[in-house]
């Protein structure tokens, strides 16, 4: 910068000439840079104010930010971490078919204790146990005074309880945020979806993992990061298995029974739209195993997938369609039904006398031991083993629950002839209910089998055939004349054309050592519309006694079937079937030209 003298000599010299005072010019231009340097100077404090304001509104901005999202976070004691291997919670939804939840995650709150940070554990211990009832003020205090460093108090709070412990305003007591698993339907399905809880914990997160059902067998699926926004898609139907498990409840309650179960499932893909057991429970309160006794006792008994029963009379139409098969008899044949039927020391009688001889459809209709024995002693041991084996009934089910691996149905050691007289209606060989909605699938559905399933992931395959179709066909008229004129009358339910098969078996006692002469397993298996085999339905009632008569009556025809005709009456509108007039059977008239 170029510094201007204060007194110029040029200047100075025509002031002198002009008569002027030179000091004027000396105090003018010292005024000047005065001037400039105040100027300057300004311009210096004017930027660094600018400069010291952005760094001031950077900072409040930086400030803002932080205390807003700590406002919007959820409130947490400050705590060293250490490092360690992180707990996965993420776990994906459960849905119907129709993409209706069933099971899903809700992030809720763990509330622990540090004790040596607690300032009024009597108040504390008082405190809790206002708001948890199920606490133990006691127990609590001692555990507040004693030697704990760290304990659980509750795995899961709701928020009005977390509010309230809150309110207490003790130090040691604190919070871990985590997700549980939440059911919002309750018990609907519970047997299907099992339940899970936690597994590995720590104060930010818990580990959630399945410990039955559906959650269980799907634990690896349900678990993958990668799939955790995609939901596991079930065969079942949300509404027609609310409704199924509110008719078999109420049936079960006016037939006395102790247990009942129901299987409802396509015919052509065994695809399950219900599968419901009795007595249940909620996957949300998930209660604890029996530790001792009856396992059926436990409402955490699966009776569809678990309960291995002697079926009965329902097991008759598969010795009738195998004999059919073979071309051992035809609808008309003629069997002998007289009686006793006598095997060493065995006798086969009949629920009532029949007289001589049935039709092999009338064996079916009015359910006849000995003509169904008689059928079975000529179809062979060896060969009635081999198509029951063919329909499932040698191993367990292939549905996709934890639990059915070890349902393996009970065989008689040695296939002997008179294990295939038994077996051919319903005794000595025992299997679930699942078992027999999948092998009356198989049957009546065109005589392909079916594999049972829960979950929708690819179309099903069409199985091996094990009837032909003809085969089918007649099995599906005879059991629907079952219902028409035989043991299941009750079973009609106008406009679907129900056919189905009772099978009422006496109790094995838990012990061994022979049956119970007051207690049955009450079965019907049924198919509707008979004509057009659509659906299977399976009703299973354990102990039931029907007690509006003169005396107590425990077989399918009075306690099973009104209630699977019930089932069928609610649940056919929700499936889309319209009531429609049954087609007439053949009645053998050929027209003729002139």
């Amino acid at each position: 910068m170029t510094r201007i003298p204060l007194r110029p000599l040029a200047r100075v010299l025509d002031a002198r000439a002009k008569g002027e005072n030179p000091d004027r010019i000396e105090r003018e231009n010292l005024r000047k840079r005065h001037e400039d340097i105040r100027d300057r100077a300004r311009l210096r404090a004017e930027g660094r104010l600018v400069v010291l304001a952005g760094l001031f509104l950077c900072a409040f901005l930086v400030v803002g930010v932080r205390m807003g999202a700590i406002a919007a976070s959820e409130p947490a004691e400050p705590r060293a971490q250490t490092a360690g291997a992180q707990i996965a919670a993420a776990r994906a939804d459960i849905v119907d078919r129709r993409g209706r939840l069933l099971a899903t995650n809700l992030v809720t709150h763990a509330l622990y204790a540090q004790p040596p940070m607690m300032v009024e554990p009597e108040r504390a211990a008082r405190e809790l146990a206002r708001i948890f009832p199920d606490l133990d003020e006691e127990r609590l205090l001692g555990w507040f005074t004693g030697d704990r460093k760290f304990l659980w108090i509750k795995k899961k709070i709701s928020p009005e309880q977390k509010q309230a412990v809150f309110d207490i305003g003790e130090p040691g007591l604190l919070f871990g945020p985590r997700e549980m698993r939440l059911y919002p339907n309750g018990a609907i399905a519970a047997h299907v979806l099992g339940g899970a809880s936690f597994g590995r914990e720590g104060v930010d997160a818990a580990e959630v993992i399945g410990v039955a059902g559906i959650e269980k067998a799907f634990e690896e699926r349900l678990r993958d990061p990668a799939r955790a926004g995609e939901p596991l898609r079930l065969t079942l139907d949300l509404t027609v298995q609310a409704a199924v498990e509110r008719v078999l409840e109420g049936g079960m309650v006016m037939m006395n029974a102790k247990g009942a179960t129901a299987v409802l499932m396509e015919a052509r893909t065994g695809e399950i739209l219900s599968l419901a057991s009795l007595p249940d429970f909620d996957p949300n309160d998930r209660p604890r195993p029996l530790t001792e006794g009856d396992a059926s006792d436990s409402p955490l008994f699966n009776r569809a997938v678990q309960g291995v029963y002697e079926l009965g009379s329902t097991f008759k139409i598969f010795t009738m369609a195998q004999a059919l098969e073979i071309g051992q008899v035809t609808p008309a044949t003629m069997i002998d039904t007289r009686g006793p039927l006598s095997w060493g020391k065995f006798r086969i009688n009949d629920f009532r006398n029949y007289g001589s001889e049935l039709t092999a459809t009338d064996v079916i209709v009015k359910s006849s031991n000995i003509g169904t024995a008689r059928i079975a002693m000529e179809i062979g041991a060896e060969r009635q083993r081999a198509f029951l084996a063919s329909l499932g009934f040698t191993e367990p089910t292939a549905i996709e629950l934890i639990e059915a691996p070890g349902a393996k149905p009970l065989l008689p050691p040695n296939w002997s002839e008179i294990s295939t007289m038994t077996i051919s209606y319903g005794h000595g060989l025992s299997a679930s209910p699942l078992h027999l909605a999948t092998a009356y699938a198989s049957l009546l559905n065109g005589g392909t089998r079916v594999a049972p399933t829960l979950v929708r992931d690819a179309p099903v395959q069409r199985g091996a055939r094990v009837v032909s179709e003809e085969t089918s066909a007649i099995a599906r008229q005879m059991l629907r004349e079952v219902v028409t004129r035989g043991t299941a009358s009750f079973g009609d339910v106008p406009g679907y054309a129900v056919g189905g098969k009772t099978g009422t078996a006496d109790k094995p006692k838990a012990s061994g050592g022979g049956y119970y002469e007051d207690k049955v397993i009450a079965t019907f298996a049924s198919v509707f519309p008979a004509h057009d085999p659509r659906y299977i339905l399976v009703v299973t009632l354990d102990e039931p006694v029907e007690t509006s008569g003169k005396e107590p009556r425990r077989t399918a025809g009075w306690t099973a079937v009104p209630v699977a005709a019930e089932i069928i009456r609610r649940v056919a509108p929700l499936l889309g079937l319209k009531p429609e007039i049954e087609p007439l059977a053949p009645t053998g008239v050929t027209l003729t030209s002139n």
